[in-house]
């Protein structure tokens, strides 16, 4: 990922500007305190006030900034955003008056909730295929709350140490509160000097859309915000998403509107406290780093709603915890679901929501997070007070029993229904039990309990049919019976049937067929096999196909990836062998049916160039899931690769603990332990 120049460079921005972020919350803390110090009463409120006037521009700015990144050139929104913000901090430190301080901060937070909807919605542009974006964000959010919370703790810190030996005024305290807001203020003047100058990739835009017509053929600002609610609301996907992140919010205000009481009940004061806030935040970590494992064997659809009822049953157990170690381990698995959903959220975003509607989308999205986070912070101690505190006796232990068990007992109990009414409104159409599925992903083992699917990419369709061929009769030593599944490019029937004489020359059209074909095969040929339990050989199954349309771009590779995502039903394979061969000079034209898999005419299609691009995709590919793919040299002759790709895939079924034995029908059965 960090091999791409723009994203790289964007990532190094993102921790600048959450640098920033974090910084202020304790610079304007701070200097709240010192601007404050004459009431005692106010000064305690200073940390309140500084995170309201944050919250509270979302609750009024994220909707204007999703349309903002939308209709306009998100780079110039961006960059006008960073120097709103600097100034904004320079004029903290110049004015020097509270009031003007928190006014500021409120319109700092307005800035960077348009800020963000640019951002996160550029994110998807700047890679190369949708299955990346699930690590981009991964890498975003290990950035804005892992390195630089550490960061902008660590320079705050520096700062305060040696600011008195500057002797910067002679109120040295609020000299230095100072100097750390000017030094906010110039973080951000430099995210808008690198956006501007070493960024133009963000101004980019797919070519389909609304955002390619005239400015004076686009709508109107209320209506480009009307139609996002609208598509919100009509669009399955979304609108699970959105309720599921409802659910999930509130589950989250209810637990931060009752740590501190439910601490308390645990007989455990501050310490229990601590704990409980570190143990949230390491499952947010584990939750988060683990998604995209997850996600390899549930759909990002299923493991959203997964991780919701999860996180509310997980929640259900900390209402009912007896002491602190069974509250620890539950709260650290609220935390874990919560990391997997907001992850995987944020992924479906990216990936499944078109550019158009993108920044509105995460705008929403945004929106609806400090809404209901702030009402059910609001109102989770409301609700506490009207319990009375009881003391009960459990296995001779005093459990205190207050307002915060029903309340979180209620929590829970939200978030598991709301998480089961997302899946079914984002329409997941898989018929694997939920159960097995997760029990599977969680093991890491396949959610198919029987088959298995072996596929076998390369740059030419003559080196994979061979090695396809040999590696079955590799398989097939010992008695079993194993079935190839050939090129489906080379089925020649189903092809006449398919186009049934018409003449199909255009790239999508031939696109078109290649896709109606594997679906085919694979619904009357692979799935009853893989479910009959037996071991699946494949032959340019998805990739090969794939990096040779994007190699000559006459077709999208999104738009392609959700074609083949479609026609396959996203079946993926279990292991991909990947043949690495560096393309001849003397490569032959492609010919006979297997043609009919490739791009028509493209310019230079039988070019060494060509081919190296080609191979180049393909070996990015496996780069980007190196647990799935098996790179095998394909130099040499046909007998030397068909050797190492059998001691390349041998020993991994073996490591997987696959076991290949007869069923009765003399066709080997697979079991994936």
């Amino acid at each position: 990922m960090l091999a791409i120049r723009p994203f790289r460079r964007l990532w190094g921005v993102t921790y600048l500007c959450s640098i920033g972020d974090w910084l202020s919350l304790l610079a304007l803390t701070g200097l709240a305190s010192k601007l404050l110090a004459s009431s005692y009463q106010w000064q305690s409120f200073s940390f309140a006030l500084v995170v309201l006037t944050q919250l509270l521009p979302g609750i009024l700015f994220a909707p204007i900034g999703g349309v903002l990144a939308d209709r306009f050139d998100r780079r110039k929104v961006m960059v006008v955003c960073d120097l709103l913000r600097c100034t904004l901090f320079l004029s903290i430190a110049i004015v020097g008056t509270a009031w003007w301080l928190f006014i500021a901060n409120f319109l700092v937070g307005s800035c960077a909730l348009l800020w963000i909807p640019a951002k996160d919605s550029s994110v998807p542009n700047l890679l190369r295929r949708p299955d990346q974006v699930e690590t981009a964000n991964q890498l975003g959010l290990v950035m804005t709350y892992g390195i630089s919370v550490v960061s902008g703790a660590g320079l705050f810190s520096v700062i305060s140490a040696v600011g008195p030996a500057l002797h910067v005024s002679t109120n040295s305290a609020l000299g230095i509160a100072n100097v750390i807001v000017v030094v906010n203020g110039l973080l951000y003047l430099s995210s808008a000097i690198l956006i501007a100058t070493r960024i133009p990739e963000l101004s980019g835009r797919p070519s389909s859309g609304h955002t390619n017509k005239p400015d004076e053929d686009r709508p109107g600002f209320f209506a480009m915000f009307r139609d996002g609610l609208r598509f919100a609301s009509v669009t399955p996907l979304v609108r699970g998403l959105m309720i599921g992140m409802i659910g999930a919010f509130a589950a989250a205000g209810a637990v931060v509107g009752t740590a501190k009481l439910y601490a308390n009940s645990l007989l455990g004061g501050d310490a229990a406290f601590g704990m409980l806030f570190v143990a949230v935040f390491v499952g947010l970590a584990t939750g988060m780093a683990t998604a995209p494992k997850l996600a390899r064997r549930l759909t990002h659809s299923r493991l959203f709603g997964v991780s919701i009822v999860v996180a509310g049953l997980s929640l259900v157990l900390v209402a009912l915890a007896p002491h602190l170690g069974v509250a620890l381990v539950a709260v650290a698995m609220v935390g874990g679901c919560a990391g997997v959903a907001f992850l995987t959220g944020m992924t479906i975003i990216g990936s499944q929501v078109e550019d158009a509607v993108r920044g509105r989308v995460l705008a929403l999205q945004q929106s609806l997070m400090k809404i209901i986070l702030f009402g059910a912070t609001t109102a989770a101690p409301l609700l506490v007070g009207v319990v009375d505190i009881r003391t009960v006796t459990v296995f001779g232990r005093h459990l205190m029993i207050d307002g915060t068990r029903p309340v979180l007992l209620g929590a829970g109990i939200l978030a598991a229904i709301v998480g089961v009414v997302a899946y079914r409104q984002m329409g997941d159409r898989s018929t694997a039990p939920i159960l097995s599925g997760l029990v599977a992903a969680i093991r890491g083992t396949s959610t198919r309990i029987s088959g298995l699917l072996i596929t076998v990419e390369g740059d030419t369709q003559a080196d994979t049919s061979a090695q396809a061929g040999r590696l079955v009769d590799a398989l097939r030593a010992g008695g079993r019976d194993v079935l190839l599944a050939s090129d489906p490019a080379l089925d020649e029937r189903r092809l006449r049937v398919l186009l049934d004489g018409a003449d199909v020359a255009g790239a999508r059209a031939r696109a078109l067929v290649a896709a109606a074909v594997r679906a085919d095969l694979v619904e009357r040929v692979v799935r009853p096999a893989l479910d009959a339990g037996t071991l699946v050989v494949m032959e340019r199954y998805v990739d090969s196909p794939l990096a040779h349309y994007s190699a000559t771009g006459s077709v999208a590779a999104s738009e392609l990836e959700g074609l083949v995502d479609w026609a396959t039903g996203r079946l993926r394979p279990d292991l991909t062998v990947l043949l690495d061969r560096a393309p001849d000079a003397a490569l032959a034209p492609p010919t006979g049916p297997c043609a009919e898999d490739l791009p028509p005419g493209g310019p230079g299609i039988n070019s060494v160039e060509h081919h190296w691009r080609v191979q180049r995709l393909l070996t990015e590919m496996a780069a980007a899931d190196p647990d799935r793919y098996l790179v095998v040299d394909a130099d040499g002759s046909e007998d030397d690769v068909a050797d190492r790709v059998s001691a390349a895939v041998l020993p991994v079924l073996a490591t997987r603990n696959v076991d290949l034995r007869l069923a009765g029908g003399g066709r080997a059965t697979v079991e994936a332990s």
